[in-house]
């Protein structure tokens, strides 16, 4: 593991930093959920035919982030990439540039229920399936539905991953969770398979800076480095784009404003941002009828854009954006993290 990230470091130092760029860092990364991975976690039927945007969606994000010259960490999921349809979309993401991370093969949001051999075998199956399609092979990955668990993360310590990206320190959870249910189809018996999604009230008190994990047989400064994604400091108010798209739905000029109040927060207290894009924030109800039921999709696609532009456009004047590998590896470099004990809510995996 010492020889591994001495052989990250070395490179991304090399790529990365500049004497001329003195702003602090921050990473960006997109979770490519696919339509039928909404579908199935909102019980609706026909998901299992694996309905797809990302023809439509990828050109679109790939677009932007050209114009705004960003390079960015991509969490796929498995099943896509098994998928002949989908790879010409996956290979543009590849040949852009961008970090390939492991979004698990399923995207199953009740994966903290899974036992770790399950687990393990999630992993390798989406490993071997985005390696095939991409040439990459990752080394960060992203639950789905911020469902973490101690299975999870010996498994990725087994496996050689640098860093986790699958937190996300809010006490709102249980809130947009209610929100979830009342708009869905799902039986009891679904209800409490996602019982833990989005999190519980405890999240709130999870570190927002990044940390390291303590897995048993971690060996010094040997580890899983968790990069949380960020919430507003103080507060712990979700910030990334899907919520901003939602304040958009009622006021752009809003959205902007809390964003960027968000950022200026982030300066002030000298934490480094991790924040996440979904297809959805580019996406409106025009493309997409069977997703009206998601917040914000009665915007139009281009009104979306329009605010994840400036909104990037923001993050990209205070911060030099970087990929969450990136930011894991300044995080060890600049030995900027604390290791922190695991610890989950009763009902995730042990």
């Amino acid at each position: 593991m010492c020889l591994l990230l001495c052989s990250y470091c070395r490179s991304w130092s090399t790529n990365m930093r500049t004497p001329k760029d003195d702003k602090p860092i921050a990473s960006l990364s997109v979770d490519l959920d696919n339509q039928w991975s909404y579908m199935k976690t909102h019980g609706d039927r026909g998901w299992d035919s694996f309905p797809s945007y990302l023809d439509l969606v990828v050109p679109r994000i790939l677009g932007l982030l050209e114009e705004l010259d960003l390079t960015v960490t991509f969490f796929i999921v498995g099943q896509d990439a098994a998928m002949r349809k989908n790879e010409a979309a996956m290979r543009l993401i590849a040949a852009a540039g961008h970090e390939i991370g492991n979004h698990s093969f399923h995207h199953d949001p009740w994966i903290h229920l899974y036992t770790e051999r399950a687990v393990e075998d999630e992993l390798t199956l989406a490993e071997e399936h985005i390696e095939r399609v991409t040439g990459q092979r990752p080394v960060g990955y992203r639950a789905p539905g911020y469902s973490l668990s101690n299975a999870t993360l010996r498994a990725l310590q087994r496996r050689g991953y640098l860093y986790d990206a699958s937190t996300l320190p809010t006490f709102i959870g249980p809130l947009a969770r209610a929100y979830y249910f009342v708009n869905a189809r799902l039986s009891d018996e679904e209800k409490n398979q996602r019982k833990a999604l989005f999190g519980s009230l405890s999240d709130g008190f999870r570190p927002i800076r990044p940390y390291r994990w303590q897995i048993e047989d971690d060996a010094g400064d040997d580890g899983l480095i968790e990069i949380p994604v960020t919430t507003m400091p103080f507060l712990r108010l979700p910030f990334h784009f899907s919520y901003i798209e939602h304040i958009a739905s009622i006021s752009p000029f809003l959205a902007l404003t809390y964003f960027r109040g968000a950022l200026d927060l982030c300066l002030i207290t000298g934490i480094g941002p991790s924040l996440l894009l979904h297809p959805l924030d580019f996406l409106g109800g025009d493309d997409v009828d069977a997703l009206a039921f998601f917040p914000a999709m009665g915007l139009p696609s281009e009104a979306k854009i329009r605010v994840v532009r400036e909104a990037l456009i923001s993050l990209a004047n205070r911060y030099r954006v970087t990929t969450v590998k990136g930011h894991a590896l300044n995080t060890i470099q600049s030995s900027g993290y604390r290791p922190v004990e695991r610890s989950f809510d009763t009902g995730r995996a042990a």
